[in-house]
């Protein structure tokens, strides 16, 4: 038996690869990697496929420093609109949009470090009326907010808030250096504390190593994390990562279909960037990915959610939240 198939057994019979492992892993045959992950995630998720859209509910001019980010107020990029939270209306437009079209989960991103305790309260009655008027769920990434102000969006009706790690705690400060990955950390747990499931993963080819990827997504399992966005950087020019060559097909199908071995029964989530590759990610669908952030990124375009739901379609795969 090969070191993939006997680390596939490991996790089928419910043990957990360590860090050692998914290093060895790394550095197995593609194929035979991708093959197994991919069995790994028929095996422990079936054929559901988690979609989901999101909304820039508030841009531009963030305090933060993240050096792969457009709205960034430390850098000057091409993303020079800024406005404030969206009405209620414009909210809901959205999420029936978005329902209307199959999307399962409608995530509202807001720029800056973190919202205030008024516009927590705006945006509540907006997931209010959400949640009276569609069916969809509702995902929330508002920055770093505690536990108190994650409990009245819980009881506005949000189910799951997110929050990227972005790299490993070694490699973070090369990224951002306005708030800390503990901070990060601390924000995913005050949202566990309050009753919400947590997303959080981050963003390949920021100069990081594979061990600073596989420490990512360590941490993520740690913290019980089972929706990880997988995001490939698209160098934006005007900010300090413009010069980055983006990851090839090859590299992301190997970093999806680890990922699927280090949280097997998680919703492995293709998120911004992927349109920089051919295929626009059906290599990396069939490596083990089985969730998606579908639609226009925040500054950047993306994948139709049409275009999705015929990809899902042609892969067998079936619209259905996961995790919940």
């Amino acid at each position: 038996m090969s070191f993939v198939d006997e680390m596939k057994e490991k996790v089928l019979k419910g043990e957990l690869i360590t860090r050692k492992e998914a290093l060895c892993l790394s550095k197995a045959p593609l194929m035979e990697l991708q093959r197994a992950a991919d069995e790994i995630r028929e095996s422990m998720c079936g054929n559901g496929f988690d979609i989901c859209t999101i909304v820039n509910g508030k841009c531009g001019r963030c305090s933060e420093d993240c050096k792969y980010c457009a709205q960034s107020a430390h850098y000057t990029t091409a993303c020079t609109e800024t406005y404030p939270l969206l009405s209620a209306e414009e909210f809901l437009e959205g999420a029936k949009n978005n329902a209307d079209r199959g999307v399962l989960r409608y995530s509202i991103v807001t720029s800056g470090k973190r919202l205030s305790d008024k516009e927590v309260d705006k945006v509540c009655e907006s997931i209010r009326r959400i949640k009276k008027e569609t069916g969809i769920e509702v995902c929330v990434s508002f920055g770093l907010l505690d536990e108190t102000q994650f409990r009245k969006i819980k009881e506005a009706g949000a189910s799951r808030v997110h929050c990227n790690l972005e790299s490993s705690a070694r490699y973070f400060p090369e990224v951002c250096t306005t708030h800390t990955y503990e901070e990060k950390i601390e924000t995913l747990k005050a949202a566990k504390r309050a009753g919400l499931s947590i997303c959080s993963g981050g963003i390949l080819g920021l100069g990081e190593t594979m061990e600073d990827r596989i420490d990512m997504v360590l941490t993520a399992r740690q913290l019980g994390v089972k929706s990880i966005p997988v995001n490939l950087l698209n160098p934006i020019p005007g900010t300090p990562y413009e010069g980055r060559t983006p990851l090839t097909n090859e590299e992301a199908c190997r970093c999806v279909a680890l990922f699927r071995f280090l949280i097997p029964d998680g919703a492995i989530r293709l998120a911004g960037g992927r349109g920089l590759v051919g295929d626009k990610g059906e290599g990396c669908f069939r490596s083990g990915a089985n969730a998606a952030i579908s639609g226009d990124m925040l500054t950047t375009a993306g994948i139709t959610v049409e275009t999705d739901m015929e990809l899902m379609k042609k892969l067998g795969f079936e619209a259905r939240l996961l995790n919940e």
